[in-house]
């Protein structure tokens, strides 16, 4: 790892603070001011920045229960973000794994694991998404059965893949899916004639939103949610 990465990871620091604190030389690497920035680091050197020695954090993984009007990003000029969210000392270097519109609740993950983020993301694994539905109209049987079967979307090349709907009330439903087209559910049901009214993410894989997080709230994954993904 670079430098200047190194420092950025191990601390709180921008890329651009980093790199300005090593080309003061206030960046030792066993004891003697380093100022290349890309030197790469050898497993084994202690790196200190004004005296204090430095580690690199473990990887983070988190689940948030996403309110309405929140967007799923790092940073917009316009909305509060998912990463606003989170305390100041537990923000940096996270992203969204798996985002949500702006109008869509509910589970969002957030890692600094850039590979357990692919793993869960990537289009080949078919990781499946189970959502709740609320619709301004029932359901009709014939719509159901279409959804399960796979849509021809407006636009659309592909069907979608097949689906799974399950009743909750008159006008909510559950629904699993394993892709992540553009407005995808709500395309969905707009092909068979409903509208969606409220839509809120349930589950990602084998990770299911804690009911006890309240809008807003995060926590920390559990070991087994974190391995669910491998």
């Amino acid at each position: 790892m670079r430098l200047d990465y190194y420092l950025a990871n191990a601390t709180a620091m921008s890329r651009k603070d980093a790199k300005r604190a090593i080309s003061r030389g206030q960046v030792c690497i066993d004891g003697q001011p380093c100022r290349q920035i890309a030197l790469h680091i050898v497993t084994g050197q202690h790196i200190t920045l004004r005296g204090q020695l430095l580690s690199l954090p473990g990887e983070r993984y988190l689940m948030l229960n996403k309110p309405l009007g929140v967007v799923s990003a790092t940073s917009d000029r316009d909305h509060l973000t998912v990463l606003s969210l989170l305390p100041a000392d537990q923000r940096s270097h996270l992203h969204v794994a798996g985002r949500l519109d702006i109008d869509t609740t509910g589970l969002v993950l957030l890692t600094t694991d850039g590979q357990w983020s692919h793993r869960l993301t990537s289009p080949k694994v078919e990781c499946e998404k189970i959502y709740r539905v609320e619709l301004a109209a029932p359901l009709r049987s014939e719509a159901a059965d279409a959804i399960e079967a796979g849509l021809q979307l407006h636009n659309e090349v592909r069907k979608t893949r097949p689906a799974r709907v399950v009743p909750v009330a008159e006008n909510v439903i559950e629904l699993a899916i394993t892709e992540g087209r553009y407005h995808q559910v709500k395309r969905m049901m707009a092909a068979v004639g409903n509208h969606v009214v409220g839509l809120h993410r349930l589950q990602i894989g084998g990770i299911r939103l804690d009911p006890t997080l309240e809008p807003g709230e995060s926590r920390p994954l559990t070991e087994e949610e974190i391995q669910s993904v491998d």
